[in-house]
């Protein structure tokens, strides 16, 4: 009897076993079915947290999500839901910027180390923080193809960087061993010698020259080496570019300063024409800051380039079309940042590479639009003021000219464009500019 019941339970619960391991058989078909026939639904299991007592906070739910299904080896895409943010790739890196603006003055350190010391302390003790020299090609690798005197350079770039002075260094000046007529002859080779050139200054002074200028004026012949070539341009920059940017990541590359001429020939372009040519031979990638010539010729640096394109006052009666005469101003730059606007590339800023007044009283090519010494000062003043009110966040470095070379007498043309005298004497300029809120 007793044997009897032991027999009965020992089967019920062989039942209760059996049951069980069916009804889970069960559940494992039915979601290995919902599975297969529903695969872009998520499969989630949910784990259950405690019932919450008087005194724990409410209870949640947690979500564990599978791996997105696959069929042979294929990953089935979920269909997003609505509002869900598609993936994208990341933006491209800003170009780099410069303080808006930062002030420069061009010198002439090469040849007279007695007063390059004289002149790097007459920037500094002005607040300036930029000096622009001229790095002239033909004075490094004059002597034939690799063959280079960085004495010069040397100490230039040694006593710049003593006082905490960043270096513009405008690269130009072919070597005659080049042959005539450079850079127009230069694509035969695609620039080989000048991205040799490039590549070993770059190298030598690597984080020490924080940018460089290529070429000057390319939309003159006598600069160009032949008639003006925008495209022939972009073939030397690209060239430019590469080779800096290899040796010296961190340096700023910036485009020739272009004069400010209406002439349009095989001698001259106008740096408008010439700037939308070589937008549209693909300049842009090819730069960080976009440089250019803003002569403030007669006009105070306020003037409207439209009112000064209608007088002939301003103008010197050019007979040019109104757009090009828009040049005679100092806010001319405007009409060039307007460019880099229109070809969206608006993201990046312009470097003014030159600009002043003259008080040329003996040159009549100049004297037409001559000030005082008095007015020359209070103009670049005034300009500085200008592009920092106005012309901020676009405007990067402005360079103005010059910090008299040593040399000059008032024969040449370019004295009477200077702040200061062959000697070092300040003139009217240099003081004010010197008691100017940076």
């Amino acid at each position: 009897m007793k044997s009897e019941w032991l027999k009965r339970i020992r089967n019920n619960r062989l039942g209760l076993r059996v049951g069980a391991l069916s009804m889970i058989a069960a559940l494992l078909v039915g979601s290995l079915l919902a599975f297969c026939l529903f695969p872009h639904l998520p499969v989630r299991l949910a784990r259950a947290t405690p019932t919450p007592g008087p005194t724990q906070p409410t209870a949640t739910l947690e979500a564990l999500e599978f791996p997105t299904p696959t069929v042979e080896g294929e990953a089935i895409t979920p269909t997003p839901l609505p509002g869900t943010p598609t993936p994208t790739s990341p933006p491209p890196p800003s170009p780099p910027r410069m303080n808006s603006p930062e002030y420069g003055m061009q010198a002439f350190l090469w040849w007279r180390p007695e007063t390059a010391w004289r002149d790097l302390d007459l920037i500094k003790g002005g607040g300036f923080t930029w000096v622009k020299q001229v790095f002239a090609w033909i004075d490094i690798e004059g002597a034939g193809e690799g063959i280079y005197d960085w004495s010069r350079t040397d100490r230039i770039v040694e006593d710049a960087n003593s006082r905490g002075l960043d270096i513009l260094a405008a690269v130009f000046k072919p070597p005659t061993w080049l042959g005539p007529n450079y850079p127009a002859s230069g694509a035969v080779n695609n620039y080989r010698d000048f991205a040799d050139f490039l590549t070993a200054l770059a190298t030598r002074y690597k984080g020490r020259i924080r940018a460089y200028s290529i070429w000057n004026e390319p939309n003159l012949s006598r600069e160009w080496g032949g008639p003006p070539d925008p495209e022939g341009y972009i073939a030397l920059l690209k060239v430019a570019y590469q080779a800096i940017k290899a040796a010296d990541p961190n340096a700023l590359v910036i485009t020739a300063g272009l004069s400010p001429t209406t002439r349009w020939d095989n001698v001259a372009m106008p740096d408008v024409e010439y700037f939308k040519r070589i937008y549209q031979a693909g300049a842009k990638p090819y730069f960080d800051l976009l440089g250019a010539h803003a002569t403030g010729w007669k006009a105070p640096p306020e003037m409207d380039p439209a009112q000064v394109a209608s007088d002939p006052a301003y103008n010197n009666n050019d007979p040019s079309p109104d757009y090009l005469r828009r040049v005679y101003c100092f806010r001319h730059a405007e009409d060039i940042r307007q460019i880099m606007v229109d070809f969206g590339d608006a993201d990046k800023q312009i470097a003014v590479l030159e600009f002043g007044w003259t008080s040329d009283p003996v040159h009549p090519e100049y004297s037409w639009h001559a000030v005082t010494e008095e007015q020359k000062g209070e103009y670049l003043v005034r300009a500085y003021q200008y592009a920092k009110q106005h012309w901020a966040p676009w405007i990067g470095v402005m360079t103005l000219i010059y910090i008299s070379d040593p040399a000059w007498t008032q024969d040449h043309e370019q004295y009477w464009w200077a702040i200061t005298d062959p000697d070092g004497t300040p003139r009217p300029a240099y003081l004010m500019l010197s008691q100017m809120e940076k």
